[in-house]
């Protein structure tokens, strides 16, 4: 068995710092933990990708081609489309080692997650090669401190969670970055309470608020009647947020549960040492 976090979110959420993250606290665990780039369009990050999808195709390459002419957003979908047509080379370069731990940092592109098929077909793929999957879906704690914002990204994590019908694990990023107060505020969200976020956008005093009111409830309706969106916070200085995480990631995907029982040997005692 082999595992995965396919790590998702809108632009500016800090994928490529939260695989770079989770790498370094690995490695201080003694834990293997490699990572798969699948941005086209990256330009830094800091770790050592397994696999880059840069090396079969670049996003420059398709808006540059004089055939082609893509922009930004059609230059993405493009290069996602030609690693699924290029899957030998992908799975070439995965190799075949049980126990693989890997996270696949993906673009920030959220059209790819929300309701393009082309990261359905992604996830296909890798549980054919024996891959337990957990979608990790961040976005910006900065973004969510605000009522109508958070009743967005909420909208857009179970939007991600129907359209790839995976485990799914929603964080909340740079925590390190966010006021006291602004983390007081963002306590209430955590777990989400539909009637304390309407109550706060009705005292907005919004004329759109005022106007689209009943749409807002019958949005908070939805997230309320399914329950499916929790959010956990992460914090890149505190190791205990960053461990809390990852084993919450671990055992949706059963990550170790495969793994032989290690059994310690012990000497037999000596009955003549214990007599004298």
């Amino acid at each position: 068995m082999r595992y995965a976090q396919l790590v998702t979110g809108p632009a500016g959420s800090g994928k490529s710092t939260y695989c770079s993250t989770m790498v370094k606290h690995a490695s201080v665990v003694n834990r293997i933990v490699q990572v798969v780039n699948l941005d086209p369009a990256a330009e830094h990050f800091d770790y050592e990708p397994l696999v880059d999808i840069r090396e079969l195709i670049h996003l420059d390459d398709t808006m540059e081609d004089e055939e082609l002419q893509f922009g930004p957003n059609g230059g993405l979908v493009f290069c996602i489309e030609t690693l699924l047509e290029n899957k030998e080379w992908l799975e070439e370069q995965l190799g075949d080692v049980d126990d693989d731990y890997i996270l696949f940092d993906c673009p920030g592109q959220i059209e790819l997650y929300t309701h393009l098929p082309v990261m359905r077909q992604l996830v296909d793929l890798l549980q054919r090669w024996n891959f337990r999957i957990c979608v990790v879906f961040l976005i910006d704690s900065q973004f969510m401190i605000d009522g109508a914002k958070f009743l967005s990204g909420t909208m857009a994590a179970l939007s991600v969670m129907v359209n790839l019908e995976l485990s799914h694990v929603n964080v909340l990023t740079k925590m390190d970055l966010l006021s006291k107060s602004a983390r007081r505020q963002l306590d209430d969200y955590l777990d989400p309470d539909p009637h304390v976020l309407l109550a706060d956008m009705r005292n907005s005093k919004s004329k759109w608020h005022e106007k689209y009111i009943r749409l807002t409830e019958a949005i908070g309706e939805v997230i309320e009647n399914y329950s499916l969106v929790r959010f956990c916070p992460l914090n890149i200085k505190d190791e205990e947020s960053i461990e809390n995480i990852l084993l919450t990631i671990d055992n949706i995907i059963q990550y170790g549960e495969d793994a032989d029982v290690k059994v310690k040997e012990f000497d037999e005692p000596d009955p003549n040492e214990e007599g004298e």
